[in-house]
């Protein structure tokens, strides 16, 4: 294999932007040099920004590609290569793949079935026979308030590249949903209940988590172990709830709703993941701590798209700004996050490192992916 050179390019170390150029080979960075020359077969970068790829632990994109309208299940195959092809598009190079785990079955409208362990054998499938062009773990969302969590998670095993599993609690009046009225504009937007099987919805959740939900905490704290993946909490609200994650040993928190919560999570050595779109939108749409706000306090370590692929990138440029600081700000979305799941081979412009690099234009608040290298090879 030969050499791939970018030259020219502004590269985005741990700790500094220089001017310089990047070797490739064999899969890995080989050479990091400074200065402006441009070698012989070298890739002019015109002075662009090229970084780690970014590695994104926690989204919901794949749902949208398999529902595009409601009520119309895509083909799975077709909507994973097209997610994949997303996330690689917009500089993504490594991504856990987000599936629900624990259904309500006997609820009215309300309830949601199991999808997780068929999908996943979708996914790994593509991924096993080389369809997929970025590097894909699956996170499960282990929902704890549901009927048939343990069952779910005994189907997965440690061959199943589970890197993640996250604690989810939608218990109505709890953390994400502590506003009732908030959780009513939700799930009667999305389902369409009446107002009375809306509130048989709740009584039915209280009642379910109630009965089952420390057992199925424990259920999933115990599985994550046996599959040998990282630890999350999600929606801590108060710093009793980090506590709780923090015994569990969780290694990163997903939203913290809370300022109270997000320190705590610092006091208790958890890293503080917040969502793109709210950092780009200057708010949370549900009226959570925003994430500028947590920058600002200096209690923001990893970024995710959550909803929007295209806002990893731009919100790390915008925190760049934001923090005066561009090194600092692309590790929220390379380095802390790869390091939070244990990937010590990436996230990084380090010689050895796993050669997944973006190349990247600037413009305005937000930036154009012009390249994008997975293991050397452009994709």
């Amino acid at each position: 294999m030969t050499d791939t050179i970018l030259a020219n390019a502004r590269l985005v170390l741990p700790d500094e932007v220089i001017h310089g150029h990047l070797v490739l080979r064999d899969g890995r960075i080989a050479e990091i040099g400074q200065g402006a020359a441009i070698p012989p077969g070298a890739l002019d970068c015109d002075g662009d920004l090229v970084m780690p790829g970014l590695v994104e632990l926690h989204t919901d994109n794949l749902e949208r590609h398999m529902q595009p309208r409601p009520g119309v299940d895509w083909p799975h195959a077709s909507a994973i290569i097209a997610h994949d092809a997303e996330l690689a598009s917009v500089g993504i190079t490594t991504v856990f793949d987000a599936l629900r785990v624990g259904s309500v079955v006997t609820s009215n409208n309300a309830g949601y079935r199991e999808y997780a362990r068929a999908l996943a054998d979708e996914i790994l499938d593509l991924r096993a026979k080389g369809a997929l062009r970025i590097s894909h773990f699956l996170h499960l969302r282990a929902e704890i308030c549901s009927q048939t969590l343990p069952e779910e998670m005994a189907k997965f095993g440690p061959h199943d590249r589970v890197g993640i599993v996250s604690l989810m609690d939608h218990t109505p009046g709890e953390r994400q949903f502590r506003d009732i009225t908030k959780l009513r504009d939700y799930v009667i937007g999305k389902k369409g209940l009446s107002e009375a099987e809306f509130h048989a919805h709740i009584a039915h959740q209280q009642a379910l988590r109630a009965r089952v939900g420390e057992a199925h905490e424990a259920a999933a704290v115990a599985h994550a172990r046996r599959y040998g993946a990282v630890l999350a909490s999600h929606d801590d609200t108060t710093a009793p709830q980090v506590a709780v994650s923090a015994g569990h040993g969780c290694h990163f928190a997903e939203f913290p709703t809370t300022h109270e919560a997000a320190r705590a999570c610092r006091d208790h050595g958890i890293k503080v993941m917040m969502g793109a779109p709210n950092l780009i939108r200057g708010g949370s749409h549900s009226g959570n701590v925003a994430a500028a706000d947590l920058a600002r306090a200096d209690l923001l370590d990893i970024l995710s798209s959550d909803y929007v692929p295209s806002g990893l990138l731009s919100a790390a440029l915008q925190l760049g700004d934001l923090w005066g600081d561009m090194a600092r700000a692309v590790t929220t979305v390379t380095a802390a996050p790869a390091a939070a799941v244990d990937l010590a081979d990436r996230g990084r412009l380090a010689v050895g490192a796993r050669a997944d690099v973006i190349r990247v234009t600037r413009l305005g608040a937000a930036g154009a992916v012009r390249g994008v290298w997975v293991r050397g090879q452009r994709i």
